[in-house]
């Protein structure tokens, strides 16, 4: 079961940036006349910014010009912007730094795998850019979760076989992703919601080091 290469998702696994995203979007919708609700906002969870504006717009019932859509996705990214403007450090969730740390006294590959384009500057915001050997976000890949494109690029990138990368995860869409790059699935959720993972914790504080010593094969 040894694992050598762990891939860790960014929104909801390591900061929750999720608030700031459906603020974002509300805001569009109501622009645009029509309310946006929380419940809505889970269909957004680790699709593509392209992606949920279409669903928004299905959601509103509004058709739009390419023009329009190409705007809106700009206005939309700008106001998420605005809003992360002042992360810092305390907006890293519960433990996820106790797990890195762990990762990287052992020397262990560490990789982030999002959908978000906004991903460098955010780990640069909260500072836990250093921790991360190789970074694959929005900007690098064409296929959207669950495509195992941007776990299979973030093993690449480490050196290692996908087999024995461990993938973090709290969507759905990432989960099936990591499952079908052949690699182990962890998720940082709700069991019913995330059932096709390998493991499920409702946080890291649930994940002691003992769990994590024994995917690495070393002794507590």
């Amino acid at each position: 079961m040894k694992k050598t290469g762990f891939i860790f998702d960014l929104d909801g696994v390591i900061v929750d940036t999720a608030k700031y995203h459906y603020l974002a979007w509300r805001k569009l919708a109501n622009e645009l006349g029509f309310e946006f609700t929380q419940e809505q906002n889970e269909l957004f969870k680790g699709v593509s910014r392209k992606r949920c504006l279409e669903i928004l717009l299905e959601i509103g019932k509004i058709k739009a010009s390419q023009e329009q859509f190409n705007r809106w996705l700009v206005e939309k990214n700008e106001d998420y912007l605005s809003l992360i403007e002042k992360m810092d450090a305390s907006e890293i969730l519960p433990d996820v730094q106790r797990v890195l740390k762990l990762l990287k006294k052992h020397n262990m590959p560490i990789a982030l795998g999002s959908a978000s384009k906004n991903a460098r500057p955010i780990l640069e915001k909260v500072n836990l850019m250093d921790y991360f050997d190789a970074i694959v976000d929005g900007t690098q890949v064409t296929k959207a979760k669950p495509d195992p494109e941007v776990f299979l690029l973030a093993a690449v990138q480490m050196g290692v076989n996908p087999k024995e990368c461990v993938v973090f995860e709290d969507a759905v869409a990432g989960i099936e992703a990591a499952n079908n790059a052949g690699m182990l699935s962890i998720g940082i959720g709700e069991e019913k919601v995330l059932s096709e993972a390998k493991f499920v914790f409702a946080d890291f504080t649930e994940m002691d080091d003992n769990f994590l010593n024994r995917l690495l094969e070393q002794t507590p």
